[in-house]
């Protein structure tokens, strides 16, 4: 009498699937409902300290009476302040764009410190949505301090010599080139070490840019190649464009570059920041 072993079918290999966060999976609804979720998130970390927004309240104020009156008398002269701020106020709102996007780099160094950010890279959600939300929520601040430098700027004398929507159109053109510069800063912010680091290089960039421009100074009392550098300038560009929409004058060649230089900034930095954020260890 013989025995028959009977040996089970071996198993099929259990099918590989890809990870449910790549983004090619994820649709555009769901790449919206993310970039709420995370927006909400970040606002009710603002909620739960509010120190946070004492650059964006103070920052505008403190600002305008400084530049105002240190150089209002010396470039407008003595008891013309006035004419000052109406120059003025349009620059500064290029300045405010810049100053609030720094806090982004930092704010995205500090969250890979924390651990935050691999909490969120484990989670099926599209990459650039956390990267996004933090734009999301940087745009508002940016309003805030938008809106507190306008008061600012009505308490001191200055008047609109267009009409609502040259000022609308005005902040609006301010937002979107902040919000490309936001992109160039959260590259720095996962590329440097530190958060200390972060600023550092953040300042390098900045006062160039902010000083050599037509911000606070008209660039015809500038030397020749300081005026070069000027007339090539975004933040001049984005000045002289939100100048004539609020004040009058030529207003479509400075819009033109303004818009190029975001559209630029944006396509060239936001892939590496995206492509960063996903290899990051």
């Amino acid at each position: 009498m013989s025995t028959a072993t009977i040996t089970a079918p071996p198993k099929a290999p259990a099918p590989q699937t890809k990870p449910v966060s790549e983004e090619g999976r994820i649709g555009l609804r769901g790449n919206l409902r993310h970039i709420g979720a995370l927006a909400r998130r970040n606002t009710l970390q603002i909620k739960a300290d509010p120190e946070s927004m004492f650059d964006v309240l103070l920052m505008p104020i403190i600002f305008i009476l400084l530049f105002t009156y240190v150089f209002g008398g010396a470039i407008a002269g003595k008891g013309n302040q006035g004419d000052y701020v109406n120059y003025l106020v349009p620059g500064m709102m290029a300045m405010m764009g810049m100053n609030i996007s720094m806090a982004v780099g930092t704010g995205v160094n500090d969250d890979f410190k924390k651990g935050v950010m691999d909490r969120f890279r484990s989670m099926p959600i599209a990459r650039s949505s956390v990267l996004i939300a933090k734009i999301v929520v940087e745009i508002g601040r940016m309003m805030v301090a938008t809106s507190i430098l306008l008061i600012m700027g009505f308490i001191l004398g200055m008047s609109i010599q267009t009409s609502v929507l040259g000022l609308l159109a005005a902040v609006g053109l301010s937002l979107v080139f902040g919000a490309s510069l936001m992109w160039i800063f959260i590259l720095l912010g996962l590329t440097m070490k530190t958060a200390q680091a972060v600023q550092g290089m953040a300042m390098l960039v900045m006062m160039p840019l902010q000083f050599g421009s037509s911000i606070f100074a008209p660039p015809t009392s500038m030397p020749g190649w300081l005026q070069s550098f000027t007339d090539y300038n975004p933040l001049s560009n984005l000045a002289d464009a939100a100048r004539g929409l609020m004040m009058g004058g030529p207003v479509a060649h400075s819009v033109f570059l303004t818009l190029g230089w975001a559209v630029a900034i944006t396509v060239l930095t936001a892939p590496l920041a995206i492509r960063k954020f996903r290899d990051k260890t």
